[in-house]
């Protein structure tokens, strides 16, 4: 069994050409560069990541501060529903890519029937399938965490203290609530990223250079939709 499994990396690495090297190199050092740059950077504080933060504690404030709080169920059950959705989907998604697994030989033919498409061995199409099966596993965990925190959320709701409660109090809890629900947005947000980069990693099967150009392109539509500037000016003021 290793040595079976051995000569198989040794076929793959024989398989694996310069342009496939830069351009997975490429797709990993964007994905992980981009999230970093997205959550830690001081764009970041910027952009309307940060803007739907303060929108999340003003939300929370405003719900300690009514007796009625009848419209924030419906409107945790709409985050509920879509980090759900797109968790049911990624199952669906990692089913058809197992199997397609077993269907390498076809796939490697529609590869190459593809415009600009190369001919590339089975072990190079099996590597490329399990990027893509890398890739929304990672999306999986990311929605699936997700749904468990707004699930969270919706109890910490129906556990608010009552809006007669002392200033300190709501504050407090308020806080709280926003901490988790920016939790799990921000875990919805990664999720959607891998989907992102999961459309980049399938032009590899076309062609390595287009990988590399489809990722990039990957990021700088990622990068404006974070900085829409006329939305967030008018939001600031």
């Amino acid at each position: 069994m290793p040595h079976t499994m051995g000569k198989a990396i040794d076929l793959l690495i024989r398989q694996f050409t310069f342009a496939d090297a830069i351009a997975l190199g490429w797709f990993l050092f964007c994905w992980i560069a981009y999230g970093l740059f997205a959550e830690h950077s001081g764009h970041a504080r910027r952009g309307l990541a940060a803007l739907t933060s303060r929108y999340r504690l003003e939300w929370a404030r405003q719900l300690l501060a009514r007796e009625n709080r009848i419209m924030d169920p419906p409107l945790v059950h709409v985050l509920v529903s879509s980090a759900s959705f797109y968790s049911n989907t990624t199952i669906y998604i990692m089913a058809g890519l197992m199997a397609v697994l077993g269907t390498l030989d076809k796939v490697v033919k529609l590869a190459a029937d593809l415009p600009f498409g190369e001919t590339v061995g089975q072990d190079l199409t099996e590597a490329k399938i399990l990027l893509l099966l890398f890739v929304f596993v990672f999306a999986y965990f990311k929605l699936s965490w997700s749904l468990r925190q707004y699930n969270l959320l919706a109890v910490m709701i129906g556990a608010a203290p009552p809006a007669s409660s002392n200033e300190e109090t709501r504050e407090k809890f308020a806080r709280k609530i926003a901490t988790v629900s920016g939790s799990a947005g921000n875990e919805f947000n990664r999720g959607i990223r891998a989907y992102y980069f999961g459309v980049a990693a399938l032009s590899w099967f076309i062609q390595p250079w287009l990988f590399v150009a489809s990722t990039t392109l990957v990021v700088i539509v990622m990068y404006r939709r974070n900085s829409v500037k006329e939305l967030t000016r008018v939001l600031k003021e």
